[in-house]
């Protein structure tokens, strides 16, 4: 992984970090509030021997030997024996060995000086401790370095500081423990977040779109909750960034093949709950507010939902023109959306996909071409049925829809490969529900600012104004073909 793809993992999973870290901070507050506090008291002793003499070697003699004995008292001070001298001293209600636990001891190289700690819950209690043991070790001293024939001891000990009061604990650290806790939140948030970016397969930028497809990105719907209960915009006097994003859309169908634009679309994804329908819907909205006549067809037969969207009658419909029920003319809709005509998919039959790829539903999309401008269909899911590549054999082509962070890589390359196999290939793909910021989001801006509804409007008129006539001409030649 890249420097880019590092900083982009940690701005895509940046909630991760941010919840690792506070946690790691918090448990580092919770154990410091929790830990017993322990406070030092520390004295000094200094140590001489009384061997030598006057002259400078005799001294020299006398410095070392009183160096070499330092190593050997600093083991007995934090030894039970002391200890438990202390103990019998002060009146302590613990063990020896306790004791010696609370006892550190350390000599600095070259010198004669033993530094004595003694680490309590208490602060008095340890200077009481610190000072009983370091008169007790001068009497262990004087004891054992005093001849059996009661000559002068080769060695003496003296207390040259004693222990006062500690005025703060040194445990616990506060500060350090909190440091200690962001320090870890964030090493192991940033972790867990490369951790989750690598078993991540989703689909969540252009590029692995277009490896996976072979096809541009046509245009990046926006997360927008509100089309959960109203999936249908009103696009009049609407400049929201999700109408703002079909508008691009319907721009963008038009320069996919210049020559031969696609009018029969079907709109097609990996599996449900990927935004196909809002999808589907939406663009034939902008295509009709582009003074186009469209037709919106239910191609789901298993599990139709247009007709509850657009609040249109779903008891007849395509099904039932397939089935010879009625004529076409008979179950279309119009709409309350100017320019929008409805084909619901009608009665759930017992054999969908027969009845799809029928010579009579080839025949009903050949009529529909004749009447509208644009024939948009909403199919069901690719890797569902087979439903889906039947009608994209009769169209003029397919919008592959992919969920931003849902839609799973091996799950598009499975629903490519579902329309390669009938030889179709998708028009482009489409990105549905990205986020509004960060990483995922595909905003169109030019040196800081965005095109509004105007500068988009003012583009597709300047597109229709050079194409309309050629785009025209073009629809007539083919419905005199159709017909």
């Amino acid at each position: 992984m890249n420097f880019r793809g590092f900083t982009k993992a940690l701005r895509t999973r940046w909630l991760i970090v941010c919840t690792t870290t506070i946690v790691a901070v918090l448990a580092a507050v919770a154990t410091t509030l929790l830990t017993t506090p322990l406070y030092q008291s520390t004295t000094r002793l200094f140590v001489s021997s009384s061997a030598g003499g006057k002259s400078l070697a005799d001294k020299y003699s006398g410095t070392l030997d009183s160096q070499q004995r330092v190593l050997s008292y600093t083991e007995l001070i934090t030894g039970e024996t002391l200890a438990q001298r202390t103990i019998d001293k002060l009146n302590l209600d613990m063990t020896a060995q306790d004791l010696a636990a609370e006892v550190t001891a350390s000599a600095k190289l070259d010198t004669v000086l033993i530094d004595v700690a003694v680490t309590d819950r208490s602060p008095v209690r340890a200077r009481d401790i610190a000072n009983a043991l370091s008169d007790e070790f001068v009497n262990m001293v004087r004891e054992l370095e005093t001849p059996e024939d009661g000559s002068p001891p080769a060695a003496r000990v003296v207390v040259e500081q004693r222990a006062s009061l500690a005025e703060f604990p040194i445990s616990p650290n506060k500060p350090r423990n909190i440091a200690l806790g962001l320090a870890i939140g964030l090493l192991l948030g940033v972790g867990l977040a490369l951790l989750r970016n690598y078993l991540d397969n989703s689909v969540k930028d252009q590029e692995t779109l277009f490896e996976l497809s072979g096809v541009g990105l046509v245009g990046a719907v926006p997360l927008d909750k509100e089309r959960r209960t109203r999936p249908a915009i009103s696009f009049d006097h609407d400049s929201s960034s999700i109408a703002e994003a079909f508008r691009r859309i319907r721009t963008n169908l038009q320069f996919l093949a210049v020559d031969n634009p696609p009018r029969v679309i079907v709109v097609a994804s990996s599996l449900p709950s990927e935004g196909k329908s809002t999808t589907a819907i939406n663009i034939a909205l902008a295509l009709a507010e582009a003074e186009h006549s469209v037709v919106l067809v239910d191609g789901d037969m298993r599990r139709p939902m247009l007709d509850k969207y657009l609040n249109v009658v779903g008891t007849v419909g395509f099904s039932t023109v397939l089935s010879g029920g009625a004529s076409l003319s008979e179950v279309l809709q119009k709409t309350t959306f100017p320019g929008l005509t409805v084909l619901t998919s009608g009665p759930t039959p017992p054999n969908p996909s027969e009845l799809i790829g029928s010579l009579a539903a080839q025949k009903v999309l050949g009529e529909l071409r004749a009447q509208f401008d644009y024939v948009i269909v909403d199919s069901s899911p690719l890797l569902a049925v087979t439903d889906a590549t039947i009608l994209a054999t009769s169209a003029d082509g397919v919008l592959l829809i992919a969920r931003y962070g849902q839609t799973k890589r091996e799950q598009l390359s499975q629903a490519i490969r579902n329309l390669k196999d009938v030889g179709v290939s998708p028009l482009g793909t489409v990105f549905t529900m990205t986020p509004a910021r960060g990483d995922g989001s595909y905003s169109y801006n030019y040196y800081g600012y965005g095109y509004g509804r105007d500068v988009a409007q003012q583009s597709d008129v300047d597109t229709s104004d050079s194409q309309q006539g050629g785009r025209r001409r073009a629809v007539s030649k083919n419905r005199q073909k159709s017909n």
